[in-house]
């Protein structure tokens, strides 16, 4: 499955916004996996805190691979050194374990999160410890689909942001700006922004000149 979102998006930021507008253009339909299995999702994004994608990749897969199912209870009967075994580091194995319990024992029903706002379901989330507002943003999209996100702590997204427009800081207020600019499809713009952002794929400012 893959994030969804189509003309209408990307037809409403390019009229906001011309600069972000040559980037749709220039890059082109995008698709992003998104995991529908709440819980699932909600370990990946742990395993992904604070290290790069490839190796969060290699760590999920090897915990998949131990588990077979990622699900609360299997969390919970695997041993620390077990899960330590597939790359996590020991606070990332309490952060896991602690989400499970949390889970199994009704504190959180994700299961509600459906039906819950944004703002409902990061106050939800952030309860967990471990699990931070970059967290749960990232949940909202690559998991419950949640079209309106643009991340102050995805440090790609603000390089993006950085690159597209040739600033050489940007603050917390500055990113306000271009929050509310893209607002409702926040979401949208940031898959672009992670496109603009990952130095691999050529992007510098020169190319929205």
């Amino acid at each position: 499955m893959y994030f969804e979102y189509d003309a209408k998006e990307t037809d409403y930021l390019k009229a906001r916004d011309s600069i972000l507008g040559q980037a749709i253009d220039l890059i082109g339909p995008l698709q992003r996996k998104v995991n529908p299995n709440i819980f699932e999702a909600l370990v990946d994004t742990i395993v992904a805190q604070q290290i790069s994608s490839k190796a969060a990749f290699s760590v999920f897969s090897r915990l998949k691979v131990f588990l077979t199912d990622i699900t609360p209870q299997n969390i919970l009967e695997a041993n620390a050194d077990e899960l330590r075994s597939c790359g996590l580091s020991a606070r990332k194995v309490e952060y896991i374990k602690n989400a499970a319990s949390a889970i199994t024992e009704g504190i959180i029903d994700l299961n509600t999160l459906y039906n819950k706002s944004d703002e409902e379901i990061i106050k939800e989330l952030v309860s967990l410890r471990g699990v931070g507002l970059w967290t749960a943003e990232m949940l909202l999209i690559f998991s419950l689909n949640r079209k309106d996100v643009l991340s102050y702590g995805d440090l790609a997204i603000r390089k993006g942001i950085k690159t597209l427009y040739k600033l050489e800081s940007l603050s917390p207020a500055d990113f306000e700006i271009y929050r509310v600019k893209y607002s409702p499809y926040g979401s949208v713009a940031s898959l672009y922004l992670w496109e603009v952002g990952d130095e691999k794929n050529g992007y510098t400012s020169r190319t929205y000149c």
